[in-house]
């Protein structure tokens, strides 16, 4: 069966060449990191399992007796190599992704259980290797390429603490539900030490880590305790937005109000991965004791509701809502029969001309600005971030809560731009801000924070701002080259080629334009199947990883902040953390008509 060929409009520009079927074929990096060619295999190992009730989690399948179906133990440890090899970089700290390990509890058990079960079959072939040895039927190379079952288990053991290591803090915040795994490994290996001594540093090892995630540390326990931490918009409170910003994880809680139909609102104090049945339970409380409320609310729904008044219900199981909120959509609780009378608030439907603080704010200082925030969002998100947010459909076990924080901030840029051209009367001053966006976004291209760069340029190419022709007709023609050339590295022909050109010609430390990333990983998701039948597609694998290794060397070093303190700067970064934008088209459009009306 010829491998299959797909269209070259995803992520991974790949090559194939015939092969024997659709797993078979073996992983060659090229020099470009996003471009990626494949090459026949002489010999796959086609690893056999059977997929679980979870579509990510694949159940380990044993075979006749002790022995296994499809996996020698010796493949696991030679595997285990290979894979350590293609999921690393270069670095000490090497790190593993998420979807070839979903099942490593089942393998990695069943690997130590089954190699010591069946004594006499080993007997017998440890006895044909002496024999062969004897003879001189074994070569040296062939004598060093088999290892022995203790060997062969600390192989699969390494495997496991480079999982360990890579998703330590994950690990903790799941808490009971995912530290059975290394508890259950461990006494495994605990069993397997009369008959292989050499463990005992592994065993030892194992239960360190066990330790680590049941009994952590004083210093652990302080740092994970629940913080009250600000999302974006929240109460505009300057002292909060001014601060550095840190990983949010599922503990963290946050203050979030929550409107009635009427738009009074109570605030509640929420854990950011609560369930929305916790919400409601919150917001139920709240209103029995509110004196505006005489009636006692009955069966609650949440609603998210946006600024052009769309509306999205969500269910009792979701969790971790406050993330996934648009620039300005806000939470509405509400029986079902009040759905339909839901409105926007009115702050978000009108607006008010005048002029922006953008205009007392230096072009240099607001791109620092951009660029310092967006790398602070930026590292914090986990690599496997990015694969949750792909493999969603598929409920992968973390929500990529900063991740989403990310994709908000380019969404809200975006909006920013238009909406401080359509709020400003002047001609003039029209063509100033015109001219200053332009030259912010050459700042953060040339500062490497594509992330902006991108979203200045596609708020700036925003219908309703694009239609003003009298003010871009007063745009120096100096500017007016220049843009046009930006706008060349965001035209999407040719799967982005022109982008994918600049990033790969840049070094550490970048910010990537997040919203590709995401495209690329969700066309290799959904152009290749995770599961062959009952094998699984370790190719898929190796492409995922390699991919985030490329997210990991754009993060490889440390970008330079700056901290300045004056009264000035402060203000500048406090206006860039907190932008106050109009996200509805429909409303932008308007303005823009009234600025020049269709008959100009």
């Amino acid at each position: 069966m010829a491998a299959q060929h797909w269209p070259s409009s995803g992520p991974v520009q790949a090559q194939f060449r015939p092969g024997s079927g659709p797993v078979q074929t073996r992983f060659r990096p090229s020099s470009d990191p996003v471009q990626a060619q494949f090459r026949p295999s002489s010999d796959p190992v086609q690893t056999q399992f059977r997929p679980s009730s979870d579509p990510v989690q694949a159940q380990f399948r044993p075979g006749h007796g002790s022995q296994l179906s499809a996996i020698r133990l010796d493949r696991i440890s030679s595997r285990s190599q290979n894979f350590q090899r293609c999921l690393s970089c270069g670095s000490s700290r090497r790190r593993l992704t998420l979807g070839l390990f979903a099942s490593l509890t089942r393998v990695l058990r069943f690997s130590l259980e089954t190699e010591g079960g069946k004594e006499g079959e080993g007997r017998g072939r440890e006895a044909q290797g002496e024999r062969r040895r004897e003879g001189g039927g074994e070569t040296d190379g062939e004598s060093e390429g088999v290892m022995d079952g203790g060997e062969r288990k600390q192989a699969v053991l390494n495997v496991a603490f480079r999982y360990l290591d890579t998703y330590r803090e994950l690990l903790q915040e799941e808490g009971e539900r995912s530290n059975s795994f290394p508890k259950e490994l461990y006494l495994c290996a605990v069993q397997e030490l009369t008959r292989y001594p050499e463990l005992v540093e592994d065993v030892l090892k194992l239960q360190r880590w066990t330790e680590i995630l049941h009994c952590p540390s004083d210093e652990e326990k302080e740092s994970r305790k629940k913080q009250v931490r600000p999302l974006f918009r929240h109460f505009r409170r300057i002292d909060a937005c001014l601060q550095p910003r840190e990983a949010f994880r599922g503990s963290d809680e946050i203050f979030c109000r929550v409107y009635t139909p009427d738009h009074s609102y109570v605030t509640i104090r929420s854990r950011l991965s609560c369930r929305v049945g916790e919400i409601l339970a919150l917001v139920r409380e709240k209103l029995q004791y509110s004196e505006d409320q005489p009636v006692l609310p009955g069966n609650l729904i949440l609603v998210a509701v946006t600024s052009a008044g769309e509306k999205a219900v969500f269910r009792p199981s979701d969790e971790a809502v406050f993330t996934t909120l648009g620039v300005n959509t806000h939470l509405f609780a509400c029986e079902a029969s009040e759905l339909e009378s839901l409105l926007p608030l009115p702050e978000e439907i009108h607006w008010s001309p005048g002029d922006s603080k953008l205009h007392d704010m230096s072009a240099e200082e607001v791109s620092n600005q951009l660029v310092a925030f967006d790398w602070e969002l930026f590292s914090c998100v986990h690599e496997v971030e990015f694969v949750c947010y792909v493999f969603h459909g598929e409920q992968s076990r973390w929500r990529p809560l900063n991740l989403e924080l990310v994709l908000q901030r380019c969404s809200e840029v975006q909006h920013w731009v238009a909406t401080e051209i359509l709020q400003c009367q002047s001609l003039p001053k029209r063509v100033q801000l015109l001219r200053k966006f332009i030259k912010i976004a050459a700042l953060c291209k040339q500062q490497q924070d594509l992330l902006s760069f991108l979203a200045v340029v596609l708020g700036l190419d925003n219908p309703a701002v694009n239609r003003l022709r009298l003010t871009w007709e007063g745009l120096p023609g100096k500017f007016r080259k220049q843009f046009q050339q930006f706008e060349s590295i965001a035209d999407p022909s040719r799967n982005h080629k022109s982008y994918r050109d600049l990033i790969t010609s840049l070094r550490p430390p970048l910010i990537p334009f997040t919203p590709l990333l995401l495209k690329d990983l969700t066309f290799l998701h959904e152009s290749c199947k995770t599961f062959h039948g009952e094998l699984v597609n370790f190719e898929k694998m190796h492409k995922v990883a390699e991919m985030v290794r490329t997210i990991r060397r754009y993060r490889s070093s440390q970008l330079a902040m700056d901290t300045e303190t004056s009264p000035s700067h402060l203000q500048t970064k406090a206006y860039v953390r907190q932008l106050q934008v109009i996200d509805n088209q429909n409303l932008l459009f308007d303005m823009s008509c009234k600025l020049e009306p269709k008959d100009t």
